[in-house]
């Protein structure tokens, strides 16, 4: 069957990664690079709803060193997505010039639903092989968080403006976070996620599979890594418990010991207290909610799939 070459860039508030695939028309995709850069675009965005000039000179050079992958590579097609922290700000044609400059296609700013589309297009390929629907994919990112809900395609989704970076940014500015900022980091995620419930019946999880950094991480920990392993984080299934275990432990730990974690990328070492929180927030949620309606959710699935693949099966 005939594929097609294509790179799919994702760009969010806190990493830029590529993906460059073979994609046929039966959507089987054959992963030949893989590469993420934590750039921190969205550095101060929630605050000034501006880019940084240094955010934007990170993002932009690493940039240019994906554009010459893709050339390398020979991919015939090209996507470059853009998410939450380009969508909230007010310079962002500076940012498009350059990517266009660099790449030679524009920026595509999705909206919430557009990324939770790409998303569970992405997350539920693998999972749905070994997993029962409904599923409810959470893709936690820097600056919003997608709870998107369905089995073969999706019914019902919602983007909440809570993410590793902005949380921190909003309230987590000890080290390690006082109690105080703890408690409000978690109201203002569970103000989020009571406006979220109206829109996306939680009860209704039968498989909450979670994606991104911030998650994988939380994974990692719960697996009790000391390096990094992509093999062993993609498809891991968890207990409930284990999970939030390791959330309460990130989130306590002071920077110094974040930083010594082999499996911690060190661009995620000062965001990812927030990011264990607003998971555990909503792992708890769905479990409440589940329970209350009858039943149980008593594990967690990771998946390294996302919205990377979704954006590249999009190209097929």
């Amino acid at each position: 069957m005939t594929s097609t070459r294509v790179a799919a860039i994702d760009c969010g508030t806190n990493s830029i990664r590529l993906l460059v695939a073979d994609v046929d028309a039966a959507g089987n995709l054959t992963e030949l690079d893989r590469r993420m850069e934590v750039v921190r675009l969205g550095q101060g965005v929630d605050r000034t709803g501006e880019l940084a000039p240094e955010a934007l000179g990170r993002t932009l050079a690493v940039t240019r060193d994906y554009a010459a992958a893709i050339e390398a590579a020979g991919a015939q097609r090209v996507r470059f997505v853009a998410t939450s922290a380009t969508r909230d700000a007010r310079n962002r044609d500076e940012f498009f010039g350059g990517v266009r400059d660099a790449l030679g296609v524009g920026v595509e700013v999705i909206t919430g639903a557009q990324e939770a589309q790409l998303s569970f297009r992405g997350a539920t390929g693998a999972v749905a092989e070994a997993h029962g629907g409904p599923f409810l994919v959470v893709d936690l990112g820097g600056g919003s968080t997608e709870l998107v809900l369905g089995t073969g395609s999706v019914d019902a989704s919602v983007s909440m403006d809570v993410g590793s970076v902005r949380m921190t940014e909003r309230h987590l500015h000890g080290d390690p976070p006082s109690a105080g900022e703890i408690e409000a980091a978690r109201a203002d995620v569970r103000a989020h996620l009571d406006d979220a419930a109206r829109v996306v019946p939680l009860a209704k999880t039968a498989t909450l599979v979670g994606l991104a950094g911030s998650i994988t991480t939380v994974t990692a920990h719960a697996l009790g890594l000391t390096e990094y392993r992509r093999e062993r984080v993609n498809q891991a299934e968890l207990p409930v418990s284990a999970v939030l275990a390791s959330c309460e432990a990130l989130l306590a730990a002071p920077r110094a010991e974040r930083t010594a974690m082999g499996f911690l990328h060190p661009g995620r070492v000062d965001v990812i207290a927030a990011g264990a929180l607003v998971w555990s927030e909503v792992i708890s949620r769905v479990a409440t909610d589940v329970q209350a309606a009858g039943g149980s959710l008593t594990s967690v699935v990771t998946s390294e799939h996302d919205i990377l693949d979704g954006i590249a099966l999009s190209m097929a």
